[in-house]
């Protein structure tokens, strides 16, 4: 074996996808260039990784060199792609946090539709787990408060008089503090 391939790194996540339940492409990120440089390579990647676990009961799978994590949710595949030697608890770790992140910022509502009404969201939340293939951050609530996203945030005309009220105070009070 290679040493330079058991050399420690910072990139341990190559990618980072999430699939319908038939196999379609809702979000990627792949962090190496190098792996599958072109749209087809990638799909055909995905194709091949939703063929291979979309009816299996496990969370790990090995395919094409890689460890691939997975979870899924109603109708939804989760994926946390890295190399063969990294560790598959951290990826699992960095999977169910995805998870864990998307699921508060949803309402516990981890389903397709809800996915692409606030895709902002889950794109901030990809961000700041994963920068560049390096993970930055493992614990949903800190991501959640680093991202601070609210998905159908009351619009005044839906808030009551006194939610109004509580909301100006504390902007005031924010404002004369600062």
């Amino acid at each position: 074996m290679d040493f330079m391939a058991l050399e420690p790194s910072l990139y341990t996540v190559k990618a980072v996808f999430i699939l319908d339940n038939d196999g379609n492409r809702l979000l990627s990120k792949y962090y190496d260039a190098g792996l599958y440089p072109s749209m087809r390579e990638q799909k055909n990647f995905e194709r091949n990784v939703f063929n291979k676990t979309h009816k299996s009961d496990n969370e790990i799978a090995f395919l094409e060199g890689m460890t691939i994590v997975y979870k899924s949710s109603i109708d939804l595949f989760f994926y946390v792609v890295a190399s063969a030697h990294e560790n598959e608890l951290m990826m699992m770790v960095v999977l169910n946090c995805l998870f864990d992140s998307l699921s508060q910022i949803m309402r516990k509502s981890v389903e397709k539709r809800c996915l692409l009404e606030n895709m902002d969201g889950v794109l901030l939340v990809v961000d700041e787990i994963i920068d560049g293939g390096v993970i930055l951050e493992s614990d949903p609530q800190q991501v959640i408060q680093k991202v601070n996203y609210k998905a159908d945030e009351n619009p005044l005309s839906e808030q009551s008089m006194a939610q109004v009220l509580q909301s100006a105070k504390e902007q005031i009070k924010w404002s004369i503090l600062k």
